[in-house]
């Protein structure tokens, strides 16, 4: 028998959970009532940081939403190098383009701190975009972002000078990663996230990274990432 406290508790956890949904672009249309019918299809798990979320070979099975947290896709080269591919926040979701076309994606994605979530199969899935045109039309505006984002990453790789190519990508990730602070933006990137994204080494990253310190453009945290101050933004 259920006690009213134990219902309340359940209403209370409900009503979160919807709130979270919300918060996604892809639900962000939705009413309370559907928003409520997609809960329902959801499975939602917590992951560790550094934990796997998901492997290559499971990659078209499952669509996966970050209710709150951070992961990274990577990929592993054959002589066990990491390529650092993407960050992925709350609010963000990946997994879908393999849903659609049945293909897996060759990388692994990591939860970087605690991250919550949620999980559809593949059958949900359809069943979520067929049902809801607005969620499927959320969806295709998503696509079309990610594709100009990767025409964005090409750019930065086409590069030949270094700094140049860490410079676009620090400013890049403070539309994606940024925390907004009085001082500045802080992105919470090491130099080997740097240096793994844009194809350079971290001992380049690190000489770089040095010489805007000295100039007094950004400040380096030892464990809250790096700082951008408005020097950084007015010189450019």
């Amino acid at each position: 028998m259920v006690t009213p406290l134990t219902s309340k508790k359940e209403i209370q956890k409900l009503d979160r959970r919807i709130s979270l949904l919300r918060q996604i672009d892809l639900f962000n249309s939705l009413s309370t009532d559907e928003l409520s019918m997609i809960l329902q299809k959801l499975i939602i798990k917590t992951f560790k940081k550094n934990q796997p979320i998901l492997y290559e070979e499971d990659t078209n099975k499952f669509m996966y939403i970050i209710l709150y947290g951070t992961v990274k896709v990577v990929q592993i080269t054959e002589d066990g190098k990491e390529i650092l591919l993407s960050f992925h926040r709350s609010g963000d979701f990946f997994g879908e383009v393999s849903l659609i076309d049945k293909k897996t994606l060759p990388a692994t994605v990591i939860a970087t701190e605690d991250s919550n979530i949620a999980i559809i199969s593949e059958r949900d899935f359809f069943s979520i975009i067929f049902e809801h045109k607005k969620v499927l039309e959320n969806l295709l505006m998503i696509l079309c972002s990610r594709l100009r984002e990767s025409w964005d990453r090409i750019q930065i790789l086409s590069f030949s000078n270094a700094e140049q190519r860490v410079k676009t990508l620090l400013l890049k990730a403070c539309t994606d990663l940024g925390v907004k602070t009085p001082e500045g933006i802080i992105l919470k990137l090491t130099h080997q996230d740097i240096a793994n994204m844009i194809g350079i080494s971290r001992e380049t990253v690190t000489r770089i990274i040095d010489k805007w310190c000295r100039e007094d453009d950004i400040k380096v945290f030892r464990y809250k990432g790096i700082l951008l101050k408005d020097k950084f933004f007015k010189k450019l």
